[in-house]
């Protein structure tokens, strides 16, 4: 019997592993930055697995005893995608948080089991726990020297050459001085020398610079060393920085190869450095550990920072809401036309919707890849269309088009669930569908009504859109909120409003006035239909009478009109019709004046008030 591709991927690992004197191997995505979205040169798992989503992790043993001996773990987002994308003969399924990977190797590692792991794409906290969980049994972690994938990925992508480039202080609202001395006060006042910064969305904020090494999210990969003096160095391939932006980083940024970053990194023994747990990987704290350097575990010190955007930034991303929305009406009108004739499928509408976007003149990128799902595929809610995957947008049904575009004055995130309907004008929602839908609605709402104290967390605010669906017995496997950057990454923290379980990272996080974050619950029917509903929103200072203490609230960013098809009226309370024709009034006016013709009309129809 013939190997399929990822059988004989995997026959292949075993064998460098056994080479290796390795048990095992845990394949996580990510890079040497400990990215969401990573650089085709660090898309191993998808290589190894076929599969395509953003987060997840496999394990790999090297003689397994029952069953495939190897394993998949995601969360919920991608419970059916992982199926449809990854051989159950090969790899069985797991759930995170239900089944994380310390725990699954405890139960099916041999004993005194060493299972190889590439420092540089884990993170000191996870080498921690699992170690934990194989000594019990005599087994250990060891850190692979080169990452065996690498070894048998025969045509494994280089790294992007791109250069690095300037991101204006007219755009950026702080100069890269200004933050740099920021940090320096607080290296100072913590008694510290010096600040690793990893993250490469971290490092962009930091030197105001951006790239396009990694898809969908504008950055070059890099590393920065920030020091109590206000100087910082600048760990990056050569032959991506131009003259001119060496020029912008000034003589106190110094420009040194990225292959330097580990001996400079050894040479600040007996130096007091912070890095950050979750944003650094293991191999840098035991690179300044075997220094003798003294390491301090602290958030990054660019997080919070860049998380509260400036008004410069705050008005950046109203303008650029503004341009997207009117392609997305655009694209609404279009699909509202195209679509009842049939015809159309996912990745067709997907193209047409860039194509709108790219008419701006202005789009530098998507924020993330579109996902274009009809029917049963927006059950998925992380679904990634594909030419394998790929399925029409039947007349008659629900499709859900998440997507975002990446401008040098924003970034964005907007998600509609529309009714497709028929030639003839037959076809309507479902009962069910309305009620469904409805209730995503009604939590949206009163997401984006709320007003809160000073020092609430997302935590504490996640129960709100989950209301109306927890009362009809229902709910949905993502969080409510992420954080987004300032030309920048699309999923940014620390803030998030989500269930406070699992040890989810971001729900503690205290919402502070001026951060953006998503507003999207949502529904999802396994093997029928999905629904979600997504704006940003901006958390704003609020004044109420009388008030006692600070109060925040949030200012609704994303404005493009809601599928009126899919709401029962008669579930909304007055106070809730009010918000939509508000909304909708909001959209009309902004939009409007950036369209003509039929799209201008179609736009007024759907504004009309409930």
């Amino acid at each position: 019997m013939l190997m399929n591709t990822h059988e004989a991927r995997l026959d292949a690992l075993r064998k460098e592993l056994r080479k290796r004197g390795l048990d095992g191997f845990v394949i996580p995505i990510s890079d040497e930055h400990m990215s969401e979205y990573v650089g085709s040169y660090a898309q191993r798992l998808a290589w190894l697995t076929g599969f395509g989503g953003s987060a997840g992790s496999a394990v790999v043993l090297t003689d397994p005893m029952n069953g495939p001996g190897a394993a998949m773990f995601v969360d919920g987002r991608y419970t059916l995608q992982v199926r449809e994308q990854v051989d159950e003969r090969l790899f069985e399924y797991q759930s995170v948080p239900a089944s994380p990977i310390p725990a699954w190797l405890a139960a099916n590692a041999p004993e005194n089991a060493r299972i190889g792991y590439d420092a540089w794409l884990h993170g000191q906290p996870w080498v921690d726990a699992t170690n934990a969980a194989l000594a019990p049994r005599g087994g250990k972690l060891v850190a692979v020297d080169g990452n065996p994938i690498d070894a048998i990925w025969q045509d494994q992508p280089l790294p992007s050459p791109a250069p690095a480039i300037i991101q204006p202080t007219e755009l950026a609202g702080k100069s890269s001085e200004a933050k740099r001395s920021d940090v320096a006060e607080w290296l100072a006042a913590s008694g510290l020398d010096a600040a690793v910064v990893s993250a490469l969305d971290g490092v962009a904020w930091l030197l105001n610079i951006r790239g396009s090494d990694v898809e969908r999210t504008p950055v070059a990969l890099s590393f920065v060393l920030a020091h109590a003096d206000g100087t910082a160095e600048l760990f990056i391939a050569e032959d991506k920085v131009a003259p001119e932006l060496r020029a912008h980083l000034g003589n106190a940024v110094t420009v040194r190869p990225r292959e330097a970053f580990v001996p400079a990194l050894q040479a600040l023994a007996g130096r007091k450095v912070a890095v950050d747990p979750e944003r650094s990987v293991a191999a840098i704290f035991a690179a300044l550990d075997g220094a003798g350097a003294r390491v301090v575990p602290l958030t990054d010190p660019t997080v919070l920072a860049k998380a509260v955007k400036n008004p410069v930034e705050q008005a950046g991303q109203r303008a650029a809401q503004a341009r997207d929305g009117a392609a997305i009406a655009r694209f609404l009108h279009w699909l509202s036309v195209e679509a009842p004739k049939g015809g159309l499928d996912e990745l067709s509408a997907a193209a047409r919707l860039q194509a709108f976007r790219e008419e701006t003149g202005l789009l530098r990128d998507l924020s993330f890849d579109t996902i274009s799902a009809a029917g049963a595929h927006a059950a998925s809610p992380h679904y990634k269309v594909d030419e394998q995957s790929n399925i029409p947008i039947a007349p008659g049904s629900i499709y859900l088009v998440d997507s975002g575009g990446q401008y040098a004055d924003g970034t964005t995130d907007i998600t509609r669930t529309v009714w497709i309907g028929t030639a003839d004008g037959g076809g309507k929602p479902s009962a069910e569908q309305r009620d469904r839908f409805t209730r995503v609605l009604k939590g949206h709402i009163a997401l984006a009504r709320a007003v809160f104290p000073r020092g609430t967390v997302g935590s504490q605010l996640d129960t709100l859109a989950r209301q109306f669906l927890w009362a009809a017995g229902l709910d949905y496997a993502h969080g409510t909120g992420h954080g987004v950057g300032s030309f920048l990454a699309v999923h940014e923290g620390p803030q998030r409003i989500a269930k406070a379980q699992g040890g989810q990272a971001g729900t503690g996080q205290e919402l502070l006035a001026g951060m953006i974050l998503s507003n999207e619950p949502g529904y999802y029917k396994t093997g029928a239909y999905g629904i979600r509903i997504e704006n940003l929103v901006l958390v704003e200072p609020r004044t109420i009478a009388g008030q006692e203490g600070d109060y925040l609230g949030f200012e609704t960013l994303t404005f493009a009109p809601i599928d009126a098809a899919l709401v029962d009226r008669a579930l909304l309370s007055e106070e809730e019709v009010a918000w939509w024709n508000a909304y909708h009034a909001q959209v009309e006016a902004l939009l409007a004046p950036q369209l003509e013709g039929a799209a201008l009309a179609w736009l007024k129809a759907a504004c009309a008030p409930l």
